[in-house]
């Protein structure tokens, strides 16, 4: 049962259901014309969380939006794995293709069930803002933003790359910054790294998969109506079971084009999307590295302050008051960047268990279905030819006289 099934299943403000947010992403429509084009979905959100404004709401959001609430959830929750959003398309005519749009439509209804389903980012105040407010509000709320928020996608984009590249330098060992040495963090390090290359090379395949299921189903389309047009050119019964080749022909190319889509929506893209999670991983892994750095540096900065303090009292230096403000104010950062860390640090512990079990659960969904498509579509395929040996057998029989 998914999240929109669990909700409808529920009375939204009965004091005894259960706390439940679902949201539906629904209906892309093309806006605008040229470079200003964009496409637009309804979010539909059903709730009984008492911080809402009522059982259902829909808003209109924009690719942006997704964004938007992406980046302001990476920098308010250090150690969380956020969703990945989809990528841009790269190549500008397939981005209002019917197929990209429903590709895109099902990864932002993931990217934001995720967030909706997870227990700390679920009491998100963005997330409230991001599933409620109207559509002038929500372009002012991302016009209105500072820093890493004022930049534009791409840009982002390239930050997330950036930032990956730095943590691979670090694990690979192209580059010594202060590192922290932790036996469980090096293993889950290398079960990360070593997954994406599992993760990236499946993914390859299953695109050569999907591309191989529609160049054979192109082929037996065209082969068929050479085949008809062949059996037009023959006798009564040589015709006819040339026409009924060329149109068996024809509907087995229909069948694999469509356990072509199949398989790029319920194969190719879950391993696409998982990909896409472990560069999150990656991301805060970064973040992980960056404040184990910054609490190492202020320790040291502490010590030099410590050094420095006992040197004026030894001396009985006018400036004793003023080290130890220093002093008191630079052990409280201290503390402050060790306390950050270690938050970090547990967190990421909560979270790759959930990532492995959600993982299990998706991938083991994404394999049962690509196993089960193959079988009914060899099924279909050998029936399919099967049914026309007879037909074919009489044709080649020898005339006897």
């Amino acid at each position: 049962m998914n999240s929109t099934q669990r909700s409808q299943s529920q009375s939204p403000r009965s004091p005894s259901s259960q706390p439940f947010l679902s949201v539906s992403v629904t209906d892309p429509v093309k806006l605008g014309n040229g470079v200003q084009a964009y496409i637009s979905y309804r979010v539909i959100t059903k709730t009984n969380f008492p911080d809402y404004q009522g059982p259902e709401k829909i808003v209109i959001r924009r690719y942006s939006d997704f964004v938007w609430l992406h980046d302001r959830l990476f920098e308010r929750y250090k150690g969380i794995f956020i969703p990945p959003v989809p990528e841009k398309s790269a190549v500008e005519k397939f981005r209002f293709s019917a197929e990209f749009i429903e590709m895109r439509r099902q990864a932002l209804d993931i990217f934001v069930n995720r967030i909706a389903s997870h227990p700390d980012l679920q009491q998100s105040e963005d997330l409230r803002t991001f599933l409620q407010v109207d559509e002038e509000r929500m372009e002012r709320a991302r016009s209105q933003e500072i820093g890493i928020f004022k930049k534009k996608p791409a840009d982002l984009m390239q930050i997330f790359k950036d930032v990956q590249s730095k943590v691979s330098d670090v694990i690979m060992g192209k580059e010594k910054p202060v590192e922290e040495s932790n036996p469980e963090y090096e293993k889950l390090k290398r079960y990360v790294f070593e997954l994406e290359v599992h993760l990236e090379e499946a993914q390859k395949h299953a695109y050569r998969l999907v591309k191989r299921h529609r160049e054979l189903g192109q082929t037996l389309s065209e082969f068929g109506k050479a085949v008809k047009l062949l059996g037009a050119c023959e006798g009564k019964q040589l015709g006819k079971a040339f026409t009924d080749l060329g149109m068996k022909s024809e509907g087995l190319s229909v069948k694999l084009e469509k356990e072509a889509y199949n398989l790029l929506m319920n194969f190719e893209e879950p391993l696409k999307e998982y990909v896409r999670a472990v560069q999150s991983i990656k991301a805060t892994m970064g973040e992980r590295a960056n404040a184990f750095k910054h609490q190492c540096e202020l320790a040291e900065a502490l010590k030099l302050k410590e050094i420095n303090l006992d040197r004026l009292m030894l001396m009985r230096s006018d400036k004793v008051g003023e080290a130890e403000i220093e002093y008191h104010e630079l052990k409280a950062a201290c503390e402050e960047a060790t306390r950050k860390f270690e938050m970090i640090v547990r967190l990421m512990s909560e979270e790759i268990v959930r990532f492995q079990e959600q993982k299990t659960l998706d991938l083991g969904i994404a394999f049962h279905e690509f196993a089960k498509g193959q079988a009914h579509l060899a099924n279909d395929i050998a029936n399919g030819w099967r049914s026309l040996l007879p037909k074919l057998e009489a044709c080649s029989s020898p005339v006897q006289t």
